[in-house]
């Protein structure tokens, strides 16, 4: 697989920042449009440790934040002060896990923008390991000034 954003240039688009950078790599990218992108699950993660030792499994709601990073890269081209705004999560729905995912796999996070209304942005994004569908979801992100200190 072709890469076209590696991690640095992630890293210029989205704040988080390890352990939250949950994006290794940007396989195809529509500005303002959509964004495949690849999270490699390995049993080093500290989450492991908890979640669940006896059989670990990537919690659920971390693959909903990989896909909402993925939609960040995405829309980014659309927001002027991209640079200094920060994106929160302002809500999300249908969200369906339809399959566990385990260290040694490799997420497929598919993402695709929906629209903008001044600085709410609509987006929905599937996460896969090779053809099996194992997330989907709708989510909303708020993109705001962040404080002044």
């Amino acid at each position: 697989m072709q890469t076209v954003l590696g991690i640095n240039e992630i890293k210029k688009r989205l704040k988080h920042r390890y352990p939250f950078l949950l994006i290794d790599r940007v396989i195809e990218l529509v500005e303002g449009e959509s964004c495949t992108a690849l999270k490699n699950i390995t049993i080093n993660e500290a989450l492991f440790n908890g979640h669940f030792p006896q059989m670990p499994i990537f919690p659920g709601v971390l693959i909903v934040e990989a896909l909402a990073q993925t939609a960040g890269i995405a829309g980014y081209s659309l927001h002027s002060d991209a640079d200094k705004d920060l994106s929160y999560f302002a809500g999300f729905d249908n969200v369906r896990f339809k399959a566990p995912v385990i260290p040694g796999d490799q997420l497929i996070l598919k993402a695709k923008f929906l629209k903008k209304k001044r600085n709410i942005w609509f987006m929905s994004g599937e996460a896969f390991v090779g053809d099996k569908l194992v997330t989907t979801a709708e989510f909303t992100l708020a993109t705001v000034a962040p404080p002044k200190e």
